[in-house]
């Protein structure tokens, strides 16, 4: 006998993407396509967090009030599922929530979190490790629970989805968990539809309906997806956008070529805006402004260079301009081939032997941690350290800095031109 039994219509991913993207489009101004296309795949993948290995954060950053950010997040609320303010709960509130005590596990919506991470906000560092902890599935946060001497060790579930808005940045730890979305105020001739609750909101939860029934159709098949990452994209940059890729190539369409796009442009944009990447912009201003074909400089000469340089951030951290103790301390972080860390050497100039610093103790770390220079492949940056040879006294290409070989080093001072 024939089987008459009807199948469940098939979902167009696809065409369902392009909805909510549309319905994020009413209301925000996103500072760029990629992030339009990020903030959708996001808002799918929030159904689908049993089906990956992690979940990476979005954060909606801005300089400045009033740059769309609470609108953005709003937006999402009525596009995820189990959305849960955050901004006033308690880290115990959150560890039980996201336990799933309900049988719900939450999405966490974090407005003004800044407010948490401030200068100030020291005492939330339970709530940066529930954070950074819950972006990873099988991940536990551990409590004492009970009453007076009766405690037990009780491990809270911590993987759940976290969208965040706020103002300036945000930790490192955080961050680089994060899709990045820095936006910013609508220009004059850029206009958005009034956002209605009233009316907008049950629109937002017809999409959200229907992300969780086509999520419900692909969880199989895409807890078993590896999706293919475009080229450079690796390590925690990989595993922030794998879930996003996935969802794309389920959705299929012109989703999976848009993503790629997108994850390229926003990984690059983070790395480029990343305050915590301090170290390696010093790294590289070093190798390409300071340095150059030098093979070692006094530490007055390079902190010369360094403050001298447009559009830097030396002459301001902190208030201050970097010293010679802030540049040690930058430095040590890293370490010279010989594995050890970076630290200032006699550099003789004329008759004096002050402290500075030289190529090859950065080799290793200009090898490692910085970009290619400007038109150079990373395959001959990678292969590219600094070659010091013999040859006579020459002299610094800055005005005025004459060396000769450091009482430390007795290998002759060749500056390579």
């Amino acid at each position: 006998m024939m089987d008459t039994t009807e199948s469940a219509p098939s979902v167009d991913g696809a065409a369902l993407l392009d909805e909510v993207e549309t319905f994020h489009r009413r209301f925000n101004i996103f500072p760029s396509e990629a992030a339009y296309v990020a903030v959708t795949l996001w808002d799918a993948h929030a159904h689908l967090l049993d089906s990956f290995d992690s979940t990476p954060r979005i954060a909606f950053l801005s300089p400045e009030p009033g740059s769309g950010k609470s609108r953005a997040l709003e937006i999402v609320e009525t596009l995820v599922p189990n959305r849960m303010a955050a901004v006033d709960a308690s880290v115990s509130a959150l560890f039980r929530a996201v336990s799933g005590v309900d049988g719900q596990r939450p999405t966490i919506i974090f407005d003004e979190v800044d407010t948490v991470f401030g200068p100030k906000a020291g005492e939330n560092e339970a709530l940066r490790g529930f954070l950074n902890a819950g972006h990873r599935r099988g991940r536990m946060m551990y409590r004492c629970v009970g009453d007076g001497a009766n405690q037990t060790v009780q491990g809270f579930p911590s993987y759940c989805a976290v969208a965040m808005a706020g103002l300036g940045s945000l930790p490192d730890t955080i961050l680089t968990r994060s899709v990045i979305i820095r936006m910013r105020k609508r220009a004059p001739n850029e206009s958005i539809e009034p956002y209605r609750e009233r009316t907008n909101e049950p629109q937002g939860h017809a999409l959200r309906d229907r992300l969780a029934a086509w999520a419900d159709t692909i969880k199989d098949h895409i807890a078993e997806a590896w999706p293919v990452m475009p080229e450079g994209v690796t390590d925690r940059p990989a595993d922030v956008w794998e879930p996003l890729l996935a969802v794309a190539d389920a959705a299929g369409g012109h989703w999976p070529e848009r993503s790629r796009a997108a994850c390229l442009e926003l990984v690059h944009a983070a790395r480029d805006n990343d305050e915590a990447s301090l170290g390696i912009r010093l790294l590289t201003d070093l190798r390409d402004h300071v340095f150059k074909s030098a093979d070692r400089l006094p530490t007055a000469v390079i902190l010369k260079c360094l403050l001298a340089m447009d559009d830097a951030p030396w002459g301001d951290l902190d208030d201050k301009p970097i010293t010679s103790r802030t540049l040690a301390k930058m430095l040590g972080q890293y370490v010279t081939p010989a594995n050890r860390p970076i630290k200032p050497r006699g550099v003789r100039v004329g008759s004096e032997t002050p402290k500075g610093y030289y190529a090859d103790d950065l080799s290793d770390a200009w090898r490692r941690y910085c970009p290619p220079p400007p038109g150079e492949s990373a395959t001959a940056a990678t292969s590219a350290t600094p070659q010091v040879s013999g040859g006579e006294n020459v002299a610094d290409p800055r005005p005025g800095i004459r060396h000769t070989p450091a009482e430390t080093d007795t290998r002759p001072l060749r500056v390579a031109g």
